[in-house]
């Protein structure tokens, strides 16, 4: 039953329409009342001082201060100001009113309050459960299957004699009849014996050809969302199990953990602070996927997403280790770590820019050689200083010789479509580049 709930659709579902639809009929019976003139006048002064009170704190935490970094958009504007209107609506209503409309009153505030929270998450469209919305994770510990990792990958023998082991996958593998129709999702512990770094639960999605007897070795993604947030794969599960549907059941393994530790808090991918979280992704994280899963060993079967800070990260891990990660996709990431903290520099780095400078990626990549690395960038078109920030980082890379692409995704925020749409994208680039699919052009 809890399940039930924690899992409900809060983005375009049923209980979001309800809760719409219930305070539509509170604002009606707030304003049912005999139409005097004075209190038509306590109604529009109650309307219009919470929408002016809205506008200024959108005005103050997006436009002067910045809060997030980011900026809303036009419908998250409009639900942010209909819900202190419909608030201030509320609170005016209790003026020479009996004590049962001054108790609806009270319970429209909450119910207007909840539904505006709703509708500015509905809006940017990246929490899409009411679970995810307080950060409680309803998935399932992971049953991993019973191969032993670092297996071989099986070869197909062909009319003119067999095909090397080097072949990619999308002609050496043949599924097997018995092979399930999708991936499976589950949630991991991984330990934190080398960075001691108090992590939530990791996700992983394996797919259709990791859960079949002597399943091959496959390319394994590192993915990483955005902060404030969690680990989460639901967007990724449902794009690689239809990419897999059209390519013998292969896909990615793919491992989302948490690095963060706490959804109020950003470790910025580094060991910078008591959170060693730079330590936990490469000491932790891949050690444990190299000894739990049967992945393939070569950097360019490694590859790093990442949406918003993660796809910050996502390049940052790109830049400095070659070695390891092959491939990376930054949807919408920041430019550097700590994007938008005027304070960064000496709440991190104890007041040294030089040093903090050195953890961007861009002058990552200005000091290595990179031999063969493979990147693709997105950003939403409306997502203005993100855009920028991409593009500079887009820009560095191919001056570094990275394989890259920039793809821009319109009439995309720093939202849902934007992950969504690039989740798509730098999916189907990488299908070619790790073997899962015929290459395209």
């Amino acid at each position: 039953m809890t399940d039930t709930i924690l899992n409900l659709n809060i983005i375009d579902g049923a209980s979001i329409h309800a809760v719409v639809a219930l305070s539509i009929a509170l604002v009606i019976f707030l304003l049912a009342r005999r139409p005097t003139r004075k209190w038509v006048l306590v109604a529009l002064t109650g309307i219009l001082s919470g929408a002016l009170i809205a506008l200024i704190t959108v005005l103050l935490t997006i436009n002067v201060w910045d809060i997030f970094n980011v900026g809303l958009s036009t419908t998250s504007v409009l639900v942010i100001v209909f819900t202190f209107a419909a608030i201030g609506l509320a609170l005016v209503s209790v003026w020479r009113a009996r004590w049962w409309r001054r108790t609806i009153a009270g319970i429209a505030i909450v119910v207007f309050a909840v539904t505006g929270v709703l509708g500015v998450n509905a809006s940017i469209g990246l929490l899409t459960t009411l679970g995810a919305l307080i950060d409680i994770s309803t998935a399932q510990p992971l049953a991993l299957p019973a191969t032993s990792p670092m297996l071989p990958t099986p070869t197909t023998p062909a009319a003119s004699g067999p095909i090397p082991v080097s072949a990619p996958l999308y002609e050496t593998w043949s599924p097997p009849a018995d092979m399930p129709a999708a991936g499976s999702l589950g949630s991991l512990s991984i330990p934190n014996a080398n960075s001691g770094f108090v992590a939530r639960p990791a996700l992983a999605y394996l797919p259709p050809a990791a859960l079949v007897p002597n399943a091959p070795r496959l390319p394994v993604v590192i993915q990483l969302m955005g902060s404030p947030g969690s680990p989460d794969l639901t967007a990724t599960a449902a794009i690689l199990n239809g990419m897999a549907a059209k390519n013998g059941g292969l896909a990615p393994i793919v491992i989302n953990p948490d690095q963060l530790g706490d959804p109020s808090k950003d470790p910025l991918c580094l060991d910078v602070t008591s959170d060693k979280a730079e330590t936990y992704i490469m000491k932790d994280v891949v050690p444990y996927v190299r000894s739990h899963f049967n992945v393939l060993d070569d950097p360019k079967d490694w590859s790093f997403v990442g949406f918003s800070n993660g796809g910050e990260c996502a390049t940052y891990f790109a830049a400095k280790y070659p070695e390891t990660f092959g491939n990376v996709v930054d949807i919408s990431g920041d430019q550097y770590p700590a994007y938008g903290d005027d304070g960064a520099v000496r709440k991190y780095f104890g007041g040294n820019k030089a040093t903090y400078e050195s953890t961007w990626p861009v002058n990552i990549m200005a000091k290595k050689a990179y031999p063969d690395t493979f990147a693709v960038f997105t950003a939403g078109s409306d997502d203005s200083e993100i855009k920028t920030g991409v593009q500079t980082v887009f820009n560095a890379a191919v001056k570094a010789s990275w394989k890259s692409s920039y793809t821009e995704i319109p009439n995309a925020g720093h939202d849902g479509p934007a992950l969504q749409l690039g989740l798509q994208t730098g999916y189907g680039a990488l299908y070619p580049r790790l073997g899962l699919s015929p290459p395209t052009g």
